[in-house]
């Protein structure tokens, strides 16, 4: 409860104030932004391959089900 009058104090933040922030952020971790950014695709790219093998695997097991049925 007290936290959110200290967050309201603050305001939102404009686009000047988000430059600024990214600078800084630049500042501190600017020569681990390309690991950080590498590390992060690769894990979308192995969450989007998981992805399609259960995909692959529902679908198999859909038509597993259809076969069964048509041929009782």
């Amino acid at each position: 409860m007290i936290y959110d009058n200290i967050l309201a104090i603050f305001g939102s933040f404009g686009p000047m104030e988000m430059i600024i922030i990214g600078i800084v952020g630049l500042l501190i971790f600017g020569n681990r932004l390309p690991d950080v950014g590498r590390s992060l695709g690769k894990g979308i790219v192995e969450f989007k391959k998981g992805l399609r093998g259960v995909e692959n695997e529902i679908e198999q097991a859909d038509s597993k089900d259809n076969n069964n049925s048509k041929s009782s």
